[in-house]
Order: C-alpha cells, then structure tokens, then sequence
C-alpha cells in the first residue's frame, strides 16, 4: 500500500474553514485567528451574552469588569472530533480540575459538552464559545458562592440562573 502523503484539516477542508471563520465573526468578533502549529485555532475575549435570550439588565455590575479569554485549539481530527477550549484569564484553580462541580478538565481545558456524542461535526467552535461564555458566568456564580455547582445544561441553554446575575445590595447575596 502506498503512503500518502499527511494533509492538514485546514488544507483538506478549506469550506470547514471558511464557515469556522464566518461563524466565529459572527459569534465572537473578539477573537482572531492564529495560525498555530499544526491546525490552527483562537484567542480573544468571549463576548458577554452571545445567548438567544434577553440579558440581565445589571450583567456588567454583575462582572465588575470581570471577562473571559480564551485559546481554542483545532486538531487535525477536526471537524470530527471538537475543537479544545482553554481558558487564559482567569485560569482555573489547579484543584477545581479534580472536582466535577466546576466543569474543568484533568489538563485544565474547559468541559463543555458533557458526552463525545453532544459533538456534531457541522458544529463549529463558534457554538464551543458560546457554552465557555456561559460557563464563564458559573465559574463567577460558584466563585462568589451563590451556586454549588455548575448546571448539566449551562446558562447557554438554561435561564435558570439569569435571576442570580444581578449584583445584590452591598454585603448581600445576588439576584435581588
């Protein structure tokens, strides 16, 4: 059998890209593209609420200034297998990967999708960004105290936890 030649996902697939980048602008516009070794990826900020649904009215007292940035990274799997989110800043407690509740993977990589299967290839890794971004707002939410764990569905999909998003009185709890 003869060898053949290795072709990176970016140059077997250029429609993949071409819509990766086009979703990723229209979802993210504050990441930009790297060209890192082998399959490329993301960094930048994830927006504050790229979500279906309308945003807490005090979100941005809520964060305090407080924002997501991340590093998504391709494999040559792609578009099979998902794309890895790591989060820059802030970075996870070490000891939080050891704890389901968090949602952080043993390498420090964000868990997003809760089995292999929640992974459809016509996903994009604009569709990853959105989930960080929610989970992003539990990583604050559990910080602060206010819930115990992270949610199986995420804020993404799940406007449960919207009411706690709201800055309460100085001292207090939040969702006022």
């Amino acid at each position: 059998m003869a060898d053949w030649e290795r072709v990176s996902w970016l140059e077997a697939e250029p429609y993949q890209l071409a819509r990766e980048k086009e979703a990723m602008a229209a979802v993210a516009p504050g990441l930009v593209w790297v060209d890192q070794d082998p399959a490329g990826g993301w960094e930048g900020e994830v927006p504050l609420w790229p979500f279906a649904r309308p945003q807490p009215e005090l979100l941005e007292e809520f964060l305090a200034g407080r924002r997501l940035r991340i590093r998504v990274e391709y494999s040559q799997a792609h578009p099979m297998v998902e794309p890895t989110v790591w989060p820059v800043e802030p970075q996870p407690d070490p000891r939080y990967r050891t704890q389901h509740d968090w949602h952080v993977n043993g390498n420090g990589s964000l868990c997003l999708l809760q089995q292999a299967q929640d992974w459809n290839p016509t996903d994009t890794a604009a569709d990853l960004v959105v989930k960080a971004a929610g989970w992003f707002l539990e990583y604050l939410l559990m910080e602060q105290g206010h819930i115990a764990a992270m949610t199986t569905r995420g804020i993404a999909t799940d406007s449960s936890l919207d009411v706690l998003l709201t800055p309460g009185p100085p001292g207090g709890q939040g969702g006022r």
